[in-house]
């Protein structure tokens, strides 16, 4: 057999089967099926089965092989208390002391408090306090997504105490490809790759071959910038210091691809409208109270343009052919401005939009505007003419069209430029508000230049 075969083997596995071995409670062939799969197959096969069959893997199964399932799986929020209400109280709180500190607080912090201090009460001491030291740390920082179980190598050892240490303290590290070296006082002063550690002559001092240029992060920044930073270098693990470059933990690339997923996934919900997005909604209830908040208060808004359309009466009761067309302006108008605004908050979130380029970014967006405003303009002064026979409408249609464009493409990259700027989240300029805002904008240009050239019409 080669080894695209063996691999296929390993992850096409029968799930009846496996059910079967549950319901016939023999552990025995479960435990061989089962243990045999991958991380990520087991916990698939665990989320999907039915409550009581997970009852009787809690019996089969020991706290630290359920860690690895918890370690692997993509749980949401609801599904992490609802597994853990499963379990009895100290088979979880175990099981929570054998997975990574970092990834055990993720759990922990999706708990009720009193959740929280019963498990921490259960488990063994150096777990809880491990845990503890991570917990209060504020969300979103590198502090709350670092882990403490790494290894680190006093800077005047020498190579062969290194690998010592390095041996004793790897089983228990999330990530060894980089070590870490510090001074007598746990400063961070160096780093050094596993590579290079296991070519180096076992005499030579660690000082001598370690990298000095070490890229930290501050325990208090905010885990996006973190990301942005371990996107851009490439790393692997980011150490995370305090301001006196005491190394507390580090932050490894499997957290930062959870933090980026987790920002875009609240950047979607934002730029659409939706309160949160985290978790699929299972029924309408839960549903309907991520979205009513949002609807409500773009109905508000969206009561402006009645009230304006409202003002104008008098000039569409004279020519009722311009009320056919204040869908079509404001439509486009919407379409263009979520257009700019998609390409602003984008810049924003990956650091292509520095401050020396907003402007740029400004004169580029008005310069699409003016030029595809003027082409849509061109193209809808030839329908409305071929298809009612009306130029001079035609013409201000188009001339509304053109304005409403170049106006919307604007508003719609400066407003997030200028969110930004006030460190606030571009992305809750959402697309529905940037389209309620642009259909006010192009009704009063549409109805404001019927007005002024209604004699001609």
């Amino acid at each position: 057999m080669n080894i695209k075969e063996e691999h296929k083997e390993e992850i096409i596995f029968d799930e009846e089967k496996l059910k079967e071995t549950l319901i016939q409670h023999n552990i025995k062939s479960f435990r061989n099926e089962y243990l045999r799969l991958h991380p990520y197959d087991r916990a698939i096969f665990y989320e999907k089965i039915e409550p009581e069959l997970r009852e009787i893997i809690y019996q089969y199964l020991s706290p630290k092989e359920l860690a690895e399932i918890f370690e692997t799986s993509e749980i949401s929020d609801d599904e992490y208390k609802q597994f853990l209400q499963e379990m009895d109280t100290t088979y979880a709180a175990d099981m929570i002391s054998f997975m990574f500190v970092d990834n055990a607080v993720d759990v922990l912090n999706e708990l009720d408090k009193s959740q929280v201090v019963s498990y921490l009460t259960l488990m063994n001491k150096e777990a809880a306090a491990e845990i503890k030291a991570l917990l209060h740390y504020e969300e979103y920082t590198a502090g709350s997504i670092m882990t403490t179980e790494f290894v680190t190598i006093p800077q005047n050892s020498t190579v062969r105490s290194a690998m010592t240490i390095l041996r004793n303290e790897a089983p228990k590290a999330e990530t060894i490809y980089y070590i870490f070296v510090v001074d007598d006082n746990n400063r961070l002063t160096g780093v050094i790759s596993l590579r290079d550690l296991i070519i180096a002559h076992e005499d030579t001092l660690i000082s001598s071959i370690m990298s000095e240029r070490v890229v930290s992060v501050l325990v208090s920044e905010d885990q996006e910038d973190v990301a942005k930073m371990i996107k851009d270098y490439n790393f692997l693990a980011v150490p995370v210091v305090d301001f006196q470059q005491h190394i507390l933990g580090i932050i490894t690339v499997d957290d930062i691809i959870d933090v980026l997923d987790e920002e875009a996934s609240d950047d979607y919900s934002k730029l659409a409208g939706v309160s949160n997005m985290d978790t699929f909604d299972k029924n309408s209830f839960s549903a309907m109270k991520k979205r009513l908040p949002w609807l409500l208060i773009l109905l508000v808004l969206g009561m402006l343009t009645a009230n304006l359309i409202d003002l104008f009466t008098e000039t569409i009761s004279k020519v009722a052919l311009l009320a056919a067309f204040i869908p079509l302006i404001a439509g486009t108008a919407g379409n263009s401005g979520t257009q700019a605004l998609a390409v602003a908050v984008r810049g924003i979130a990956t650091g292509d939009v520095e401050d020396e380029s907003k402007f740029k970014l400004l004169i580029r967006e008005a310069g699409t505007g003016l030029m595809t405003g003027f082409i849509c303009a061109l193209f809808v002064v030839g329908l409305i003419y071929v298809w009612k026979n009306e130029f001079v409408i035609g013409l201000l249609v188009g001339a509304a069209i053109f304005v409403s464009i170049f106006v919307a493409t604007i508003s719609g990259s400066f407003i997030p430029l200028l969110m930004h700027k006030l460190k606030i989240d571009p992305a809750v300029a959402s697309g529905p508000f940037i389209t309620t805002l642009n259909d006010v904008i192009s009704v009063i240009i549409y109805l404001g230049l019927a007005t002024v050239f209604i004699s001609d019409l």
